[in-house]
């Protein structure tokens, strides 16, 4: 078993350098025909840190249990990889081993990301449509990059999921929310833009692991 430190919340931030690396590359992530696909742009790798460098494993289905996620549970969802110079950058490797680090975690470790860009709608639109949640993991992260013309998308953070939040935070750009997904339950607030003229999104990362056997 992993013998990492038993730490349930952190909060830490990456470098300005390694943000600037990442968040160009939202601009192209695409719509998808999931239920969610046409507010929540998303692409999707299973990375491992080989060698001082950020290796991207062979394309996989992602997939959680209807016990998990009650809005697509169940469902085989497959996206487009991310692209091949945001995983070789600095700023992944950055953010790859800040995520292994505070976990304890060995460079073994496959790690998935997901990245995604929640586009505001006309009305509220949902960020975690799926409610307070967890997603079936040991570790996760959730990594703010950029926040653009949008009220509300505060993180959230649940000791039981019928109580109040012990943390709300509105995740800023290089904020990182690091949790035990065993432990702890999470959310997001829908978002909506602050001017409806224009247009308004939030682009995060989630990275997520398994504990080692």
């Amino acid at each position: 078993m992993n013998t990492h430190a038993d730490c349930l919340l952190q909060l830490n931030h990456l470098s300005g350098a390694a943000v600037h690396d990442l968040s160009s590359s939202f601009d192209n992530l695409p719509h998808t025909k999931h239920a969610d696909g046409q507010y929540r742009l998303r692409r999707y790798s299973v990375v491992r840190i080989n060698d001082g460098k950020v290796q991207a494993l062979p394309g996989r289905s992602f997939v959680q249990s209807e016990q998990v996620n009650h809005f697509q549970g169940d469902v085989i969802r497959q996206f487009e990889d991310i692209e091949q110079s945001i995983t070789a950058s600095k700023g992944m490797y950055e953010m790859c081993a800040l995520f292994l680090e505070a976990n304890s975690l060995s460079e073994q470790q496959e790690i998935e990301i997901h990245q995604i860009r929640i586009a505001a709608q006309a009305s509220d639109t949902p960020v975690a449509p799926e409610g307070v949640h967890q997603d079936g993991f040991s570790h996760i992260a959730v990594v703010g990059i950029r926040r653009h013309n949008i009220d509300g998308g505060d993180f959230m953070v649940f000791k039981d999921k019928h109580q109040a939040p012990i943390m709300t935070l509105a995740l800023d750009s290089g904020e990182v929310a690091l949790l035990d997904d065993s432990k702890l339950w999470h959310y997001a607030r829908p978002i909506r833009a602050h001017r409806p003229s224009e247009p308004g999104f939030m682009d995060v990362f989630v990275l997520t692991a398994k504990d080692e056997a």
